[in-house]
């Protein structure tokens, strides 16, 4: 083979391995900007303004509320299965504590006592035995939004993870919770709860 020919070869060959390269860079960079914008696209709670019916965090979380949900992983696919029996009480005008059981379809157990109260300009902070720092939430018409890092224990480790939390009230007696979970800004998995309000006779 000819000096020229096989220069022209590898001059060739050159170009596709280029060409695959812009290729592969290309899809990289949409991706990662799928990701980012994905990432960042929020729900914004003042479009909850006018919703109705209006949530009182007082008159809801008062006496029983039975609770049933499930945490999914980012696929969707259902991980566990749960319980949980909420004890809403008040302590003076501003102060909400809820004592949350929990019984998970694995037949475990766990609690956590919420203390909420309510601050000067109508917005809430949270404190728990596994929330780090104070959880921020907020309520417009319908709609309660906290935010919190947790402590998530899995097996002999612990981890912090974020949980953006919103709470939709349906009617006076129902309310629907779903929660993302997020470690360093990559979402983990999700939780959905349905929670009940339970007669005041049945209390």
């Amino acid at each position: 083979m000819s000096k020229s020919k096989m220069l022209s070869g590898s001059v060739i060959e050159g170009r596709k391995k280029t060409h695959r390269s812009i290729a592969k860079l290309t899809v990289g960079l949409g991706l990662s900007a799928m990701l980012l914008t994905s990432g960042c696209a929020t729900q914004n709670i003042q479009a909850y303004q006018s919703t109705t019916p209006t949530l009182d965090m007082h008159e809801f979380f008062s006496g029983q509320i039975d609770g049933w949900g499930m945490f999914q992983g980012r696929n969707g696919e259902v991980k566990k299965r749960f319980y949980v029996d909420i004890n809403a009480t008040h302590e003076g005008d501003d102060i909400i504590v809820l004592n949350e059981n929990f019984s998970w379809a694995d037949g475990t157990k766990s609690q956590r006592i919420w203390r909420l109260t309510e601050q000067t300009d109508g917005s809430w902070k949270g404190v728990a035995g596994d929330v780090i720092g104070e959880a921020t939430g907020k309520v417009v018409g319908n709609t309660l939004h906290w935010n919190y890092l947790l402590e998530l224990p899995v097996e002999d480790k612990t981890y912090k993870v974020t949980f953006d939390d919103w709470m939709y009230l349906i009617n006076e007696d129902v309310m629907l919770n779903r929660s993302v979970m997020k470690k360093f800004g990559v979402e983990l998995g999700s939780v959905t709860l349905s929670m009940h309000r339970k007669p005041s006779d049945d209390n």
